[in-house]
């Protein structure tokens, strides 16, 4: 049976977390002191910073560099929420015990830890899995789960609605992101959310269906990156039933239909491309192992840009 479209959500104040897009040079090196600045505008923007996600590049990433990123974040936060991501890949040893290595490491960064997908995890099956959170669970909370589909990484992981329904009885989990881009399967989750544990989280990661936080979930987005104080301002639009909120979220889909098209990953040269063409970093370089987007998107990506600014320049 297909899952019923629930109704919409009129004044809910909606919760915002950004994934954000680490910054490279065009030498290839990480530009620490432009990540630093995205991560204060998205605090001032009032959305929590996510870091070391797969728009940080995360899977590309070695130990080293994940650590001194969160050590920046940290830096940064200065006793302010984040989350970040908790990365076991290549790593040898129990995934409970190396996830529970790397979520210490991230509370005492002061983040709250997500579970990253990886391969270890890919290959059980689901009572394995559950085994594993659980194992996870038992060494503290809060927790975040993560569903991701292989679209994005190819040992992302999709849970089926029993799993998810048996994640929802372990307390130290608060939130999921899902990120399958299927509309339907993400209203089976707010379903069955709302029936067993209302205030358990499920933050989309649908960037084809930004809308979704009109409909109950919250949301953890690549796409917020790009411009977070224009998230924002849609929250705000949304929590005070206003309209004007369905034409900013309209044209925030429209940059992500552009951004996130096949293949998907390359959607982080979009937000390079995106940010620089904004004035808010330096260059538009990637990840050296990262795809990227032809230049003939800039043209495309100027006329959203300005499509947006006039509309929110028209706002009180």
């Amino acid at each position: 049976m297909a899952p019923q479209v629930p109704p919409l959500r009129p004044g809910r104040r909606i919760e915002g977390v950004s994934a954000l897009l680490l910054p490279y040079t065009s030498a290839g090196r990480v530009d620490m002191d432009g990540h630093s600045r995205l991560i204060e505008r998205t605090f001032d923007a009032g959305l929590t910073p996510a870091v070391n996600m797969d728009t940080g590049f995360v899977n590309l990433l070695t130990r080293d560099e994940r650590r001194a990123v969160l050590t920046a974040t940290s830096g940064v936060a200065r006793g302010r929420a984040f989350v970040a991501g908790a990365f076991i890949e290549g790593d040898s040893g129990p995934p409970a015990a190396l996830y529970r290595r790397e979520a210490e490491a991230i509370r005492a960064a002061g983040g709250t830890p997500i579970l990253f997908p990886c391969s270890a995890l890919s290959d059980r099956d689901e009572k394995g899995l559950f085994d594993v959170f659980q194992e996870v669970a038992e060494a503290g909370a809060p927790l975040l789960a993560f569903e991701l589909g292989t679209m994005f990484v190819p040992f992302g992981r999709l849970f089926s609605l029993d799993l998810f329904s048996r994640l929802l009885e372990v307390p130290a989990f608060v939130g999921l992101k899902h990120s399958s881009l299927d509309r339907g399967r993400e209203w089976e989750r707010l379903a069955v959310r709302d029936s067993r544990r209302p205030d358990f989280k499920i933050y989309t990661g649908n960037d084809l269906a930004v809308d979704m936080a009109f409909y109950g979930s919250d949301y953890l987005l690549g796409l917020s990156s790009f411009w977070p104080e224009a998230f924002a301002a849609r929250d705000r639009l949304w929590a005070a039933s206003d309209v004007r909120a369905f034409a900013l979220n309209d044209l925030l889909q429209y940059l992500g239909f552009l951004a996130f098209r096949e293949p998907v990953p390359a959607y982080r040269h979009s937000a390079a491309q995106f940010l620089h063409l904004r004035g808010v970093i330096e260059g538009d370089g990637v990840h050296p192992l990262a795809p990227r987007r032809d230049h003939g998107d800039v043209a495309l990506l100027a006329e959203i840009r300005e499509r947006i600014d006039r509309l929110l320049e028209s706002l009180p």
